[in-house]
């Protein structure tokens, strides 16, 4: 299995404030990772760091082995390798459904109208809403509009997604609609880093789990090892009160 990111020693600090302190991580090929840990405990900023949203304070991001921090580096073209979906969904709003799935490939891959179309169509049938293609984001729910925002990701043919939580800002009647999607695509064998609260999915999809806290990697095992028998404190913690409700 090549390994599709290696992260080491990487570090991040906004002002004074060190969010990731030294975070060391490798994602197989066709691996679903799954981070979880508090709010702030710096999973977001590593994601963020991957697609190079944010730019690392030191150490390094290789996706592919290519240096994401060497000046050589084309980052537009690593980018275009990996998606990334968020809380909010970032549609635009004057745009129907399939419009937003195609501008990134026309824009980005430089296909034609009728190319684009025909891939945005078949993402939009992956994601289960082909008949939501004309209508406008705030025509669609949080749960539809997700699944658009994932279907522009897959429209570009990445090789890694990531995934920043991407249910918290739905209804809860909505999460399951998008977890699905993303369920498919864990097991069509897509690379995956995942940062969720959804610990049912993680059980479901995850290869390994991640645990973070105060911007360090605590403990990584698979999901019936983290869940049965974590070996931090932490960890424990953390999970006692996460996996009770």
């Amino acid at each position: 299995m090549n390994d599709m990111i290696v992260i080491k020693d990487l570090h991040k600090y906004f002002g004074h404030i060190e969010a990731v302190k030294g975070v060391d991580l490798t994602i197989r090929q066709g691996e679903v990772v799954i981070v979880i840990g508090p709010s702030g405990s710096g999973k977001s900023t590593v994601l963020r760091c991957i697609n190079h949203l944010e730019t690392p304070t030191s150490g390094g991001i290789y996706i592919e082995g290519v240096h994401l921090e060497d000046k050589k580096t084309d980052i537009n073209a690593v980018r275009a390798e990996v998606g990334m979906v968020f809380q909010q969904f970032n549609l635009f709003p004057h745009l129907t459904a399939l419009e937003n799935v195609t501008i990134a490939q026309r824009l980005v891959r430089k296909r034609d109208k009728a190319e684009a179309e025909r891939i945005g169509m078949a993402q939009l049938e992956r994601v289960g809403i082909p008949e939501k293609a004309n209508a406008y984001p705030r025509q669609l729910s949080g749960g539809q509009q997700q699944r658009v925002a994932i279907a522009r990701s897959l429209a570009m043919n990445p090789k890694i997604m990531l995934f920043d939580e991407p249910t918290s800002a739905l209804d809860p009647e909505m999460i399951k609609e998008v977890l699905d999607v993303m369920l498919d695509l864990a097991k069509e064998g897509m690379t995956m880093v995942v940062v969720t609260h959804e610990m049912g999915f993680a059980r479901a999809a995850a290869d390994r789990m991640v645990f973070m806290d105060g911007g360090q990697v605590v403990e990584i095992a698979s999901p019936e090892e983290l869940y049965n028998n974590p070996q931090h404190q932490r960890t424990k913690l953390f999970l006692s009160k996460i996996l009770t409700h």
